[in-house]
């Protein structure tokens, strides 16, 4: 469905607005946030009923504080998984991991702070106040204050077809987007939870847990005996928490340590694969593609192009009878 959005998004009709038919300006559809949740739009973009800006940050850790106007609701989703912690006041709204693919709302003149602890990248959509009430009912609208939704399949989806188009997506294609956006919020059975069902300190000692032993297998009723809880309740309580089964967590925080050692050092692929806890280079690769989009040799590719003071070192002159395994490793890699 998404592809084929993508594809016909040059002929989709939306209702006429009496704004189509003023002079048109050149923003991009997709504004770039020079601070969190600030973007330096024309006049007539700040007029927009649902307006769409990209924030990312590669630091660490970052602190910011923004409030939403009167007349807008703000919708936040990560397009990559980060740790933030939202708060208003001294109100802990949200304190854990965010998968790519959460969606967070704020009401209208709400203030809220976050603090991240890795790099992150958002879209976002502010969306007035009067679009809710003019296209769908008040009922759906409540509940929309501080709610977090993590890693919700069509907010992932659709974010991800718009973010693909970059700059070259249009107008009408962002904002049909944005519409349907819009329309997921207001679903009646849509739920409310917000809740980190598995208390922090757990949390946390799990996390550490496989953090120090991420390179060999762990089981299910390890990680449930680390949390001092039985597995079933584990399970439900850390998928709560964080949006991931606990294998699936595992597998997604063997990924990152692996992205590390393919931008940091030229350990081929095999061997990385058996570092961060794989059994072979195949399944590495398989779950690599799967998780990041790319195979491994492809990832690292472009990572050396973003990072041009990596480079290949030549090759070592060895012996003849090796050469046959240095070839064939390079021939992996491509």
């Amino acid at each position: 469905m998404l592809i084929e959005l993508q594809r016909t998004h040059a002929r989709i009709d939306l209702p006429t607005d009496p704004r189509d038919h003023e002079t048109p300006y050149t923003a991009q559809a997709i504004a770039r946030e020079s601070q969190w949740r600030q973007t330096a739009c024309s006049s007539q973009a700040a007029l927009d009923d649902i307006a769409i800006s990209r924030w990312e940050d590669s630091r660490e850790v970052s602190r910011h504080a923004a409030t939403t106007p009167a007349d807008r609701y703000f919708v936040g989703i990560a397009l990559k998984t980060t740790r933030a912690i939202l708060t208003r006041d001294r109100q802990v709204i949200f304190d854990g991991i965010m998968p790519s693919g959460t969606l967070y709302v704020s009401g209208p003149s709400r203030q809220l702070n976050v603090q991240f602890q890795a790099p992150c990248a958002f879209l976002h959509l502010h969306i007035s106040a009067d679009h809710f009430s003019t296209h769908w009912s008040r009922g759906g609208v409540e509940g929309l204050d501080d709610l977090v939704l993590l890693r919700d399949p069509l907010a992932a989806g659709l974010t991800k077809a718009l973010a693909e188009q970059g700059d070259a997506a249009g107008r009408q294609f962002a904002r049909c987007i944005g519409e349907i956006l819009a329309m997921h919020l207001t679903r009646p059975e849509l739920p409310r939870a917000k809740v980190n069902a598995l208390p922090k300190w757990r949390l946390r000692r799990v996390e550490q847990h496989i953090a120090a032993h991420f390179e060999r297998s762990i089981s299910l009723s390890e990680l449930a005996n680390v949390a001092g809880l039985s597995r079933m309740h584990f399970a439900a309580q850390f998928r709560a928490a964080t949006g991931y089964r606990p294998r699936e967590y595992l597998l997604n925080h063997r990924i990152e340590h692996a992205k590390s050692l393919l931008t940091t050092t030229q350990r081929p692929l095999a061997e990385i694969a058996l570092a961060v806890g794989f059994s072979t280079q195949a399944h590495f690769s398989t779950v690599f593609k799967r998780i990041s989009g790319q195979t491994p040799a492809r990832w690292r590719a472009a990572a050396r192009n973003e990072r041009p003071g990596l480079e290949t070192p030549a090759r070592r002159r060895l012996p003849p009878d090796t050469d046959w395994a240095i070839n064939m490793r390079y021939a992996d890699a491509r």
